[in-house]
């Protein structure tokens, strides 16, 4: 879809009794994590991911689109932020036996935890979270999907894993083809849940986040999130809006730069590199134009809250559904993105999906529109950091160690994109990420717990 929205920027409150409930199971996860003297203060998952001042114009599109109060919004964003810790530190602890995590309740008070095995549910619970046992593990249901993936064609043009009810997901647009595609790929008819659609997901057609850039002089796409790669300036976007080479002019009409590198089908990634007109702002375009603050890139999990803008349809909020999503449209099958009950049209393709202040990805495409509800789905953002190697614009983090103080040393390094399990090495200790991110000075493993397990 070419063209997608982002989040407003504001101020908000501190969280309320729910952040502080899972701030207290968080204490007992944190243990073994000191550093030393000279290591920085570790911070909380709410203040570190910026949920404690969540801009005004996030707060008022939650308030709209999931029909919460401002004091609910500002306590379902704390609440995320610490139970996304919670759920990254007991995945790592369950290893094998682990089967997903999602949150629950109108301001996201309840994480619940799956596990194949009964004798971890008294960990679970002492770690703040609800505990079910279940059958499948999720590498179990993710090995499913990849068998379906494989034989997945256009009539079975989304396939993901449901945490939730523990089963692998099929939608089907005509009868019979979901039951056709699991025997194909050798799964039972037991394996597999078969949901059937009306419509199938397209691409939405027709520097800042949000804001419209037009391709060729031609169609229409919404900017992602304004990057860097070394003293280029530019923006992440969807691959299907353009190829390497394609110029691009802004919202204004303005030159404004090319197609670097794009990915898809596969992947629906590209960035551009604008000329030096054009500056990266570490802005979203919010309601009536206004700058959201974009402080991280940290995935948030399932049941979340997301906002997208674009430059159709603007401001819009929903719920994260499920990760590592597969999705077949017509030009072919892109894998790994995300799915949401975020509404969007065409034009929207590229948009900044953003959670809180975190960064989340890219518009892809979906179905519905914004006047009867839809599903949209976004290209997770760091991977596509990674992949071109660029550097996310952000606001408000700390400057990192001053002219006089220490460097402690060690493989860490700010702008390297970590995948969660990924080790490195900070002031002589090994730590383990915890929550994929884009690393930037301020979050020191040490630092933020929230990212970072000592081991």
């Amino acid at each position: 879809m070419p063209a997608r929205r982002g989040l407003l920027p504001g101020r908000g409150r501190a969280a309320g009794a729910g952040v502080a409930a899972l701030a207290l199971a968080l204490t007992g996860l944190y243990a073994g994590q000191s550093a030393g003297a000279a290591a920085p203060a570790a911070k909380s998952a709410t203040v570190a991911l910026g949920a404690a001042a969540a801009p005004a114009e996030v707060l008022g599109a939650m308030q709209r689109d999931l029909g919460l109060t401002r004091a609910q919004a500002v306590t379902r964003l704390g609440n995320e932020a610490e139970a996304g810790a919670v759920a990254a530190r007991l995945q790592a602890r369950l290893q094998g036996a682990y089967a997903g995590a999602w949150l629950d309740g109108a301001t996201s008070a309840t994480l619940t935890v799956a596990t194949t095995r009964s004798a971890d549910t008294a960990g679970i619970r002492a770690a703040g979270a609800r505990a079910v046992v279940v059958g499948r593990s999720l590498g179990e249901l993710a090995r499913g999907k990849a068998a379906l993936d494989r034989v997945a064609g256009s009539d079975t043009p989304v396939r993901y894993v449901d945490p939730r009810s523990n089963a692998l997901v099929v939608e089907e647009v005509r009868a019979g083809a979901g039951a056709a595609a699991a025997v194909r790929a050798g799964l039972r008819p037991q394996d597999v849940r078969i949901v059937r659609v009306q419509q199938a997901p397209r691409p939405l057609y027709d520097l800042r986040g949000g804001d419209a850039y037009y391709m060729n002089g031609s169609g229409r796409c919404s900017v992602g999130f304004p990057v860097t790669r070394g003293t280029t300036h530019g923006f992440a976007t969807a691959g299907h809006c353009g190829r390497a080479g394609t110029t691009t002019t802004g919202f204004n009409r303005v030159a404004q730069g090319s197609f670097q590198g794009s990915t898809f089908p596969g992947s629906d990634m590209a960035w551009v590199a604008a000329n030096s007109q054009w500056t990266a702002t570490p802005y979203v375009k919010g309601s009536g134009g206004a700058n959201v603050q974009v402080t991280g890139s940290v995935l948030q999990p399932v049941g979340a809250s997301v906002c997208r803008s674009g430059s159709t349809t603007g401001w819009h909020c929903g719920t994260i559904q499920q990760h590592g999503t597969s999705v077949t449209y017509p030009e072919g099958t892109i894998s790994g993105v995300t799915r949401t009950t975020v509404c969007a049209e065409p034009g929207d393709s590229g948009g900044s999906y953003i959670s809180g202040s975190q960064a989340q990805g890219v518009t892809s495409g979906g179905s519905g529109n914004c006047s009867s509800g839809g599903t949209t789905f976004f290209q997770p953002l760091n991977p596509l950091l990674q992949t071109y190697g660029l550097t996310l614009r952000t606001s408000g983090t700390d400057p990192g160690p001053g002219p006089g103080d220490p460097e402690p040393g060690g493989t860490w390094k700010a702008g390297t994109v970590y995948a969660a399990g990924a080790t490195v090495t900070y002031g002589g200790a090994t730590y383990r990420c915890l929550q994929g991110h884009q690393a930037q000075p301020g979050w020191e493993p040490p630092a933020v717990p929230a990212l970072w397990q000592r081991v």
